[in-house]
């Protein structure tokens, strides 16, 4: 087993390079440098792993160990993978979580033996981490691959005050930035909503007990700690040319400390070199709906509860067409807007391009299949690029300025679209450049050759035409010896060792010898003698060898100084090329929303400046598309009204009649609307929501030691202490995780803070029918319900919301359908109906809270004396309940069509035990059944 191996390795001889090979000094020299990371030594053709790195790197890769030599009087353990597909290796690597060092050679054989060394030269040139990689193959195209770096001032690590944390994330792939200050309850909603590749964390945040940790619970296999460097001014520099950031805004030395965090790492990782960066962006997060990362989580905005990208509102509203449009509305859908006026503007290039159907499917032409201009670029600024880097910025510029000509036909085109429609053909574009520049069918791989097309640099044209003319050369230069030496039959053949050399019979051969020395290039050199022939050279075909020899690298070289001017065009217009890739990714995102507008049943939202929230028809984004896949029933829409007088509904019904779906799909209207598209719904006016918080389904944080009912109160708490007037708030079964009584007074507090205290809008989904007595006493508090019809004894759920509040739970009925046993159903419907005719025989002051009302009295008697408390002990006891009420509910229980002969039975003596009078002269079930 490589574990076994492993333990068998000496721990000196993995330390210890004393006695190495030069080889292996270089690489004991790489390890030592990044010990944290697996290193991939480049040798010849492959990239080995060495001693543990070959041992772990087997078990992730599924790889062979074999050995390489000795080192300490023990083989050495090596694995490795083919340096062409090495890549495909590097993604199952980080997505395990290692980080890679990349250790490649810097020279070739003939440099090497040049200087006289026995070892090729080899360098560590980057270390590949989850957050620092540019290849299209270890991204998703439609995700950001964030790197995150948080930073606390020294005085305040572990406190807990007003912006302690600083944060900074970048996407070195697209070269965007941002920073913002934050509490400690923020950086979880930060974290979640950017879901970042990699985070770079200060020690002291992360140290057991650190007021902190919590805030990055859940994303701990992607923490790296990292401490703030002190030379700020040195990697501003490096990133912008610029020592300090007063130029791009105001950022608060928290922000400062975790940017630069950030940009040092990645200039450790880049092997030195600084990517492409945009100007940073410091967010204060006022202008955007702030959604707590429970919130995120019940709502599955951009990942399901799972963890997976299916069956997510992200997948069921995604129709871009790119890449970078994805990443975009992706971004959007994470962080909606929270002001009107840049949401109008959304929604008016929304609602122009829904009308104009003939644009919009130009502009999806010309976005189908076009490349990722960001990315690509990105790549071209660390020098990791390959042809067809190149060729995505032609393309994308050629496609980027069809788009431009499409949008300048219709007149009156919104304000959003007519920006991006100048950023779509920006000045001083490379597209021409490019276009003449580039060979129209592009290798994979630069050294392909043939990345520069034909006629653009005419120097490169004549090496081509020498190195593919090669064959055509030497025959030319065998016509003419022939015709100099007067043989007929010599031919020009190569050798290994010698190169070209001319080949004449013996015979002729040997004349040759015999003749006159002949005078100037075609003279005869002899080479070689052999049995049946001998071989000569010439000063004109040794000057040919030279030229052929030297063509294909002579040609490489010079194509390479090309591709170099060629990307030095490219990163002068970076900005402007980065310009025209945003823009393209605006109009894919505004087209992509009117595709999905035009499938039908999709409004333009009203937001307003006030509280209103009125929605008619409205269904949920997610639910409705699977249904439409599946090609299933069709999703029951429904009004929601929490405008003022009836800003808190008051919702009850049995489980599965669609309680959640219908709490989910109002607080996804308002992430899609403020976010900048339309709205599943007939109508919507909605007021503009600051907060948004949902407490949907119960979940427990076993590895942090908190109960499901433990998460449930934090999540509420949050609610409590943050929700405002201007706020969403959705909630489900607060107060079912612990005792009825507990519960239900829980429930109570918490929705009269919502009416009385928070005023915010909401919905409270409860099974509490006690609690539809505050209907009466909250003037804000509307009762509605979850319709339920009964047909013979059977369920059936019309996922429709109605005024007023539910007559019964139904969920014995719901447990049928789950397939409980009938024994156990019948039984529990005789203990219902016993504790539904105590409640019905409590005092007066059971018309507040009648249940709590029962436990407060201490002793548990009712008003009646005690006859409802005797009558419900004696259903849980098993014995005789003499209440009418109760014969009639459990006769009411039987469905004689659905009974078996023995069940039948069984219910008919049950009614019979119920009947005092009858008890002694009734045999028990058994006794009957065994009797027969």
């Amino acid at each position: 087993m490589p574990s076994d191996l492993a333990n068998a390795i000496s721990p000196a001889a993995r330390r210890d390079p004393a006695g190495a090979t030069p080889a292996m000094a270089q690489w004991f020299a790489a390890k030592a440098a990044h010990p944290d990371a697996l290193v991939f030594f480049r040798m010849g053709d492959f990239f080995e792993m060495f001693f543990e790195d070959a041992v772990t790197g087997a078990e992730v890769l599924n790889l062979a160990v074999s050995h390489r030599g000795e080192h300490g009087g023990q083989p050495i353990p090596m694995a490795g993978v083919p340096a062409h597909a090495h890549e495909a290796y590097l993604a199952r690597l980080l997505r395990r979580g290692f980080r890679v060092a990349i250790c490649d050679q810097m020279e070739t054989p003939e440099e090497a033996k040049a200087r006289k060394a026995s070892t090729l030269r080899r360098e560590v040139v980057r270390v590949v981490t989850p957050g620092t990689v540019t290849e299209d193959s270890l991204l998703e195209g439609g995700r950001a691959s964030w790197l995150l770096a948080l930073s606390a001032p020294a005085a305040s690590a572990g406190a807990a005050g007003e912006g302690a944390l600083g944060a900074a994330w970048l996407d070195i792939s697209t070269g965007a930035v941002s920073t913002e200050a934050l509490t400690i309850a923020e950086a979880a909603a930060l974290l979640s909503r950017l879901e970042p590749a990699e985070i770079l964390v200060p020690p002291a945040l992360i140290e057991p007990g650190a007021a902190y940790a919590p805030a990055l619970s859940g994303f701990e296999h992607r923490l790296r700690a990292a401490t703030a460097p002190r030379d700020e001014a040195r990697l501003f520099q490096a990133a912008w040319e610029v020592p300090v950031l007063d130029g791009f805004g105001s950022f608060g030395p928290a922000e400062t400390a975790a940017l630069a965090t950030a940009l040092d790492y990645v200039l450790q990782t880049q092997g030195g070199t600084m990517p492409r960066l945009s100007p940073p962006e410091s967010r204060g997060g006022a202008d955007t709906l702030r959604m707590d990362a429970a919130t995120r989580r019940s709502l599955e905005i951009l990942r399901s509860e799972r963890g997976e990208a299916e069956s997510c509102l992200f997948a069921a509203v995604d129709r871009t067409l790119t890449g970078a449009g994805g990443r975009e509305l992706a971004a959007r859908l994470a962080a909606p807007l929270a002001e009107a006026g840049p949401i109008a503007a959304r929604h008016d290039a929304v609602e122009f391009l829904l009308a104009e159907t003939a644009l919009r499917q130009r502009l999806r032409q010309s976005l189908r299949g076009a490349p990722d201009m960001a990315r690509a670029l990105g790549r071209l600024s660390v020098g990791r690029f390959n042809p067809r880097d190149l060729a995505a910025l032609r393309d994308g510029l050629t496609r980027a300025e069809a788009m431009r000509e499409a949008l300048r036909e219709p007149s009156q085109v919104p304000l959003l679209l007519t920006r991006a429609a100048v950023a779509l053909m920006p000045d001083g574009s490379p597209r021409a450049e490019l276009a003449r520049a580039l060979a129209e069918e592009l290798p994979a791989r630069f050294e392909d050759g043939n990345v520069v097309a034909a006629g653009y640099d005419g120097q490169l044209d004549a090496l081509r035409r020498l190195r593919d003319g090669a064959r055509e050369a030497i025959l030319e230069m065998q016509r003419e010896l022939a015709r100099a030496w007067n043989i007929a039959s010599l031919k020009i053949k190569h050798h290994q060792q010698f190169g070209h050399l001319v080949e004449v019979p013996a015979s002729a051969g040997e004349a040759l010898l015999r003749a006159k020395a002949m005078e100037g290039p075609h003279a005869p050199i002899h080479r070689q003698t052999m049995a049946n022939a001998h071989r000569f050279t010439c000063l004109a075909l040794a000057e040919l060898d030279r030229k052929l020899s030297s063509a294909r690298e002579e040609a490489a070289r010079r194509e390479a100084r090309v591709v170099a001017h060629l990307r030095g065009l490219c990163l002068d217009a970076a900005g402007a090329i980065n310009a025209a890739a945003a823009a393209v990714a605006e109009v894919d995102v505004q087209q992509a929303a009117a595709e999905l507008a035009a499938g039908g049943g999709w409004c333009r939202p009203e937001i307003t400046g006030g509280t209103e929230f009125r929605v008619r028809g409205g269904r949920h984004p997610v639910v409705d598309a699977a249904l439409r896949r599946a090609k299933g029933p069709a999703f029951v829409p429904n009004d929601a009204d929490l405008s003022a007088g009836r800003r808190l509904c008051l919702l009850t019904g049995p489980n599965m009649a669609g309680k959640s779906t219908f709490l989910r799909q109002n607080a996804l209207l308002v992430v899609l609307a403020q976010a900048g598209l339309f709205a599943p719904a007939a109508e919507a006016r909605l007021g503009l929501v600051d907060r948004l918080f949902s407490r949907v389904g119960a979940a427990d944080d076993i590895a942090g030691g908190r109960s499901t009912f433990m998460v449930e109160m934090s999540e509420t708490a949050v609610i409590l202490n943050q929700a405002g007037p201007r706020s969403l708030v959705i909630l489900d079964e607060v107060g079912r995780g612990t005792a009825t009584w507990d519960g239900l007074a829980i429930a109570w507090a918490v929705l009269e803070a919502l009416h009385d205290r928070l005023r915010c809008r909401a919905i409270f989904a409860t099974h509490f029918h006690e609690l539809t007595a505050l209907a009466g006493k909250l003037p804000e508090l509307a009762p509605a319900r979850m319709e339920v019809r009964e047909h013979r004894g059977r369920v059936v759920f019309l996922h429709t919301v109605a005024p007023g509040a539910s007559e019964r739970s139904w969920g014995l009925h719901v447990a049928r359908l789950a397939g409980v046993p009938r024994a156990v159903l019948t039984r529990a419907e005789a203990v219902l109906a016993a504790l539904e005719l105590r409640a019905r025989n409590l005092d007066p002051l059971a018309e507040e809270l009648p249940l709590l009302a029962a436990a407060q009295r201490g002793d548990g008697a009712a008003a009646d004396g005690g006859q409802a408390e005797n009558s419900t002990d004696s259903v849980v006891a098993g014995e005789q309940v003499p209440e009418i009420g109760t014969l009639l509910a459990l006769l009411d229980a039987i469905d004689p069509d659905a009974l078996t002969p023995r069940e039948a039975l069984e219910a008919l003596y049950r009614l019979k035990s119920a009947a005092p009078q009858q008890a002694s002269a009734v045999k028990q079930p058994r006794e009957v059944l065994s009797s027969r």
